[in-house]
């Protein structure tokens, strides 16, 4: 495994990391960054921009930003540090319409759920003496938009940063600001991170989009019933297959055999379990089911969910 190098300094009180900053794209995780580093005073100004006019209309409404701008070439001149909150299959289109107006020791950084794709695509495009760190907080919800986001999304929540042979210091930045916003912050290589990411994310993402696909492929099971007999274990299937179809096409084309790669393990698992159900192997079950389940354990037990009912969730906001 290629080495992982955590990060636990702590930011102190309110304290200016950069003085301006650019948010391209005004989603859930912008909007969030928003939110977290106005708490935590962490930007002496915060400039957004997002691609559809009704989208910079309501951060305008919301005062989400400082300033929201009309392009992203606006948005970055003069910025200390960039962040591209966009598909990851449009941030190559944007590196390359901001970079004639990146200053010098200024930041790129990105949120992409991907990160050797991203690289492949930002990384021609920044000017020598501009620093390209990328990052992806693993955090989120179903919904989109700049009303969703909410300055503790980030809060207990991990973020990777992938300095990629960035100035160190850049790097150390770049992480101060996600401590700030409440994240843990760790550190390893793209590929390492992709194929992580195809395992706790992307994979389990697919198969909550194929098992609402099939409920609605049935043709002996009617949508009312589907909606109105929802348990909790659909309900959450769905829950995930809510979320923002760009964003998850261009996750699966970009980061495609590590998705592969483990589709093609859980194929086997499941081949596996079919046999045992088939054969009335109920100590196979069980045990498989004991080991899956001290995962679960495990991921309360790190804070990293809860045990209470329902996943201790409450309805969000309207989408």
């Amino acid at each position: 495994m290629p080495p992982r190098r955590p990060r636990h300094r702590t930011v102190q009180g309110p304290a200016v990391i950069y003085g301006r900053v650019a948010l391209i794209g005004l989603g859930l995780i912008a909007s969030s960054m928003a939110h977290a580093m106005r708490r935590g005073g962490l930007a002496g100004e915060i400039v957004g921009y997002a691609r559809t006019a009704a989208t910079r209309d309501v951060a305008r409404e919301i005062g989400l930003c400082d300033r929201v701008v009309d392009s992203a070439r606006e948005a970055a001149e003069g910025a200390d540090l960039v962040v591209l909150c966009v598909p990851v299959g449009a941030m190559g289109v944007v590196a390359a319409e901001i970079a004639p107006v990146l200053k010098p020791g200024a930041t790129v950084s990105d949120v992409g759920s991907v990160k050797r794709a991203v690289i492949e695509a930002v990384e021609p495009h920044i000017p020598a003496g501009v620093h390209f760190v990328p990052a992806h907080p693993l955090a989120g919800t179903e919904y989109s938009g700049p009303r969703s986001g909410f300055a503790t999304l980030f809060d207990n929540r991990w973020c990777i940063v992938v300095p990629n042979g960035a100035d160190r210091a850049a790097a150390d930045r770049l992480g101060d600001l996600w401590r700030g916003m409440g994240a843990n912050v760790d550190e390893m290589d793209a590929d390492h991170h992709d194929q992580v990411l195809a395992v706790v994310s992307h994979t389990p993402h697919l198969i909550a989009y194929t098992m609402v696909g099939v409920a609605d492929h049935l043709e002996n099971v009617t949508d009312s019933e589907v909606i109105k007999y929802s348990a909790s274990g659909f309900r959450d299937f769905t829950r995930i297959a809510a979320s923002d179809p760009t964003m998850w096409r261009d996750v699966f084309l970009t980061n495609r055999d590590a998705t592969l790669d483990i589709l093609g393990r859980f194929a086997e698992e499941l081949f596996v379990l079919q046999r045992a159900i088939r054969m009335g192997d109920g100590q196979h079950l069980f045990d498989y089911f004991t080991r899956t389940r001290a995962i679960r354990r495990g991921i309360v037990e790190a804070g990293q969910d809860t045990a209470a009912p329902d996943f201790g969730r409450v309805p969000g906001p309207v989408a």
